[in-house]
């Protein structure tokens, strides 16, 4: 049995229990719907365009808040590994604001910015920030000694240090901490629309929404929704890009 064989084993046996469940009646219809209900709620979303704007709505706050994201945890993870003061001060305070939970920022945003649009991204940047900060100093301080002294015997000095020795060296564990910046960016996004629903029209709304109408289907719709897109950003961007550098590091099996 291959391994297209076995997924598609699994996945029908999980869809029958799942029905088989459904028609139980342990539950009602509106706490535990049937397959068929999820997917019929799923393509009428499609169809009245609910869903596409939910989509696009969540994706643009995303796209923009990871970006930032990236952009000042990278400088941030460069700056960190290659500073002793900073390692010591700025360094130690992310790694221990990393261990806070995304959710705990959202009263910080509701005080500052209240109920805005610039609250979500202040959510989104701060759910994903830390994860880069900390993946690309570690890949600084992990870059080989050897790698410094013969860039530094070759005159490399400054940027170009930074720009032709060093980031290219921690560039694996950037895109580490950049796939995981990006899924807890999501967390952060689906935290911040839930709590600001009456205005952020994502998928977190749509999630809201199931459940004050009790419409389980909904819910269960959206989050497959939310399933696939983290699975297609995965396959399609994440997943090249590292088998990439990853044979161009040495570093495949």
């Amino acid at each position: 049995m291959n391994n297209l064989t076995r997924k598609l084993t699994f996945f029908a046996a999980l869809l029958a229990v799942w029905q088989a469940l459904a028609w139980s009646g342990l539950w009602a219809e509106y706490i535990f719907p049937s397959p068929l209900g999820v997917v019929q709620t799923l393509v009428r979303g499609f169809q009245n365009g609910t869903y596409l704007i939910g989509i696009v709505t969540s994706m643009q706050r995303l796209v923009i808040g990871f970006g930032i994201s990236a952009s000042i945890g990278i400088l941030s993870g460069l700056a960190i590994g290659r500073s002793k003061l900073l390692d010591e001060t700025v360094g130690s305070i992310a790694l221990g604001l990393q261990t806070l939970p995304s959710i705990c920022w959202l009263p910080f945003a509701i005080l500052w910015f209240g109920m805005s649009e610039t609250a979500i991204f202040f959510v989104v940047i701060m759910g994903a920030l830390l994860a880069i900060t900390t993946a690309t100093e570690a890949g600084v301080k992990n870059t080989p000694p050897l790698y410094l002294r013969a860039a530094r015997n070759l005159g490399a000095h400054g940027w170009k240090m930074y720009a032709l020795v060093i980031f290219p060296a921690a560039l694996p564990e950037i895109i580490t901490g950049m796939k995981l910046g990006w899924s807890f960016a999501w967390r952060s996004l689906m935290a911040a629309e839930l709590l600001y629903a009456s205005t952020s029209l994502g998928l977190g709304y749509l999630l809201n929404m199931g459940r004050e109408l009790n419409d389980m289907s909904r819910v269960m719709a959206v989050m497959l929704v939310i399933i696939a897109i983290g699975l297609v950003v995965d396959r399609l961007i994440f997943a090249p890009i590292e088998t990439r550098v990853r044979a161009r590091w040495g570093l495949s099996g």
